[in-house]
């Protein structure tokens, strides 16, 4: 039943679509009916709850925001009963807090609405291949996410949410990996000062001298700006020191 690449679906697998609005619950469960799943759909948490009493199913694609029962309650529950079923979250930006909690509850993967089809295909085999032969420690789920200041990155999918001040929402801003490895150091000891050979080596994995070290980390860290600072030009988040090097500011 499992395929060994989660770029494809997983033939025959049955995927329960649980989300309020019908243009989306219906076009996700008739994409993956195309690609291979034996997908079915539920209006509302009450109804997810009561399908998943009367067939089994493999996974689930569960929407967080909606009314009635919402989707960490319905996975709660589904997690209690159905210890073996695989849960793919889809969240708006304004409740990624509840995403991250959820993940850290034993959800197997979130994804940003609005998500794209293969996108969500692709995270239900990846959750169900995780699961063989059998369901993995989650010990480390909580390191998945750091947490600085206006920022919270997700080590896993190398992408930052940004709460900008004028804006309750948090902006998903993809990241290289060699830019959320840099983020991360920074991240994880913010306003401490730290030298380009020592983000170098931390971060990027080079032993290098001073001028190398300054010549490989100042473009990651204009990058940086440019991505997650609203006026790179003048950087309120990570900040130089002069002869020094840089730090992440936290206030």
């Amino acid at each position: 039943m499992h395929s060994s690449n989660t770029d494809l679906p997983i033939t025959s697998t049955r995927v329960l679509v649980v989300d309020d609005e019908s243009s989306v619950r219906l076009a996700l469960t008739r994409y993956l009916n195309l690609l291979g799943f034996r997908a079915t759909a539920a209006a509302s948490g009450y109804q997810a709850l009561e399908m998943l009493k009367r067939e089994p199913y493999d996974a689930m694609v569960l929407d967080i925001r909606m009314p009635g029962m919402d989707g960490i309650e319905v996975m709660r529950q589904a997690h209690q009963r159905y210890p073996h079923l695989c849960i793919v979250l889809l969240t708006g930006h304004a409740s990624l807090e509840s995403a991250i909690a959820a993940v850290r509850s034993h959800a197997d993967d979130y994804l940003i609405k609005p998500a794209g089809g293969r996108d969500i295909a692709t995270a239900i085999a990846r959750a169900l291949q995780d699961r063989v032969p059998q369901s993995p420690p989650r010990d480390t789920v909580p390191e998945r996410f750091v947490r600085a200041g206006p920022l919270i990155l997700d080590r896993e999918r190398h992408t930052v949410f940004v709460a900008r001040s004028d804006d309750a929402d948090r902006i998903a801003v993809p990241l290289t990996t060699s830019e959320s490895k840099l983020l991360d150091h920074l991240m994880q000891r913010p306003d401490t000062v730290f030298c380009c050979r020592e983000l170098a080596q931390a971060a990027l994995g080079y032993e290098l001298g001073d001028d190398e070290a300054q010549a490989i980390v100042r473009p990651h860290i204009s990058r940086l700006r440019k991505k997650i600072e609203p006026d790179p030009s003048l950087p309120r988040l990570i900040r130089t020191v002069p002869g020094k090097g840089y730090y992440l500011a936290a206030g």
